[in-house]
């Protein structure tokens, strides 16, 4: 699958190197492509990527996306920013619209980049909590699986919020546990 990853900071770079490692064809999309070795101008890297990731900060989005509509609408579309200062910390309500082709996903938001890296902790595989389409999902998932996490998927984008929801808890927790902490969902 051929990835365009919008931002090659710690959530970018990180999952980006994981579906390198899992054989996706990644391309990373900056301003400044001279920051990352390899890493193109951001129409390059979305020219034919199937699926694009957006780890840029979360203030940026709807700009970049205003910027790059034509481009973007009717690929997947991964949010995983965060806009700690705003409102929402998703764009969706202002991005959607942009975009109404475009599968929309809210995933890789809610836990560290370091967890990321390693989704293993304690010997458990760590639960990326995701909302988005159910058609399409499938693919999702293994995205998700290719970065070493169990997906769990939430709901339709009207759920969206609810996983942001877990990364205010996420938040939270590691102010007093530390960095390296992750969530499971255990049923019967």
């Amino acid at each position: 699958m051929k990835i365009a990853v919008i931002g090659a900071g710690n959530i970018g770079g990180t999952v980006g190197e994981r579906w390198q490692a899992a054989g996706h064809e990644v391309v990373y999309g900056l301003r400044d492509p001279s920051k990352k070795p390899g890493a193109r101008s951001i129409d390059q890297a979305l020219a034919g990527a199937g699926t694009v990731l957006l780890a840029l900060p979360g203030s940026a989005v709807a700009g970049l996306v205003r910027e790059h509509a034509r481009d973007l609408d009717g690929k997947v579309l991964i949010d995983a920013t965060n806009n700690f200062r705003a409102a929402s910390f998703n764009a969706w309500a202002e991005i959607g619209p942009l975009v109404p082709k475009a599968k929309l996903y809210r995933a890789f938001n809610t836990l560290g980049w370091d967890v990321f890296a390693n989704p293993v902790l304690d010997g458990v595989q760590a639960d990326l909590f995701y909302a988005g389409p159910a058609e399409g999902s499938e693919a999702m998932e293994q995205l998700i699986s290719d970065t070493g996490l169990r997906p769990i998927r939430v709901g339709d984008a009207d759920q969206a919020a609810t996983v942001d929801g877990l990364l205010k808890l996420w938040v939270t927790l590691a102010q007093s546990r530390g960095r390296r902490i992750a969530f499971k969902l255990i049923s019967d």
